[in-house]
């Protein structure tokens, strides 16, 4: 499980979000929600324990992230709403860097899911900003962490890439994991439930 505890926020003299209460459970794939500026972004920053919160804490199976900040990290697989790949290096070498423990086929593999066979090789300085996310997001179909939060993984996916990503997730699920993501694009109806976090109202559903 994966709680916030009374979590506020404020930068720039503003409140983002305040006592925020909620738990995410494995199995579950949440959405956060809410219009720009209402800080989407910054929460999950606040739920990976790259940025700190005004008041209240984070708390991974019941303790805080502060606490076990080494096995968090192994426990989580964190996409930003920037690519977060290695400009200088290919695709496939993107991926053996990240996922060392991987054999080259299933590299390859996740290449193709994200449809980027054809570029494995190719500077990833080179590709367009679709391409180089999707390089990132071939990561997720290597990745063991149980607990993935992405910011923004759909922007500058087609609609057949948004549709394999969101039968990844649901996937991912049904092992036991969870799925934290914003996104500004409707998405499509998946058999699984969907949970969203609305920052607009400080609500959890």
């Amino acid at each position: 499980m994966l709680e916030a505890i009374n979590l506020t926020c404020i930068r720039d003299e503003r409140t983002l979000f305040s006592e925020l209460h909620f738990a995410i459970n494995r199995g579950d794939i949440v959405q956060i929600e809410g219009p720009n500026g209402a800080g989407k972004t910054t929460l999950l920053r606040v739920l990976t324990g790259l940025s700190g919160a005004d008041r209240g804490e984070v708390r991974w199976q019941g303790e805080a992230l502060r606490r076990q900040r080494e096995r968090w990290h192994r426990d989580l697989l964190f996409l930003g709403h920037q690519p977060g790949v290695k400009n200088v290096l290919s695709p496939l070498e993107n991926l053996a860097f990240y996922h060392a423990e991987c054999h080259e086929e299933q590299r390859f593999a996740a290449l193709e899911a994200v449809d980027l066979l054809g570029f494995e090789e190719v500077a990833v300085a080179q590709l367009s900003a679709g391409q180089q996310r999707r390089v990132a997001l071939a990561r997720l179909w290597l990745s063991e962490a149980p607990v993935w939060i992405l910011d923004e993984p759909l922007t500058a996916i087609d609609v057949n890439g948004v549709g394999k990503l969101m039968a990844l997730f649901v996937q991912h699920a049904q092992r036991g994991g969870l799925v934290i993501l914003t996104t500004h694009q409707p998405l499509p109806s998946a058999a699984w439930p969907l949970r969203k976090i609305s920052l607009t109202a400080g609500e959890a559903n």
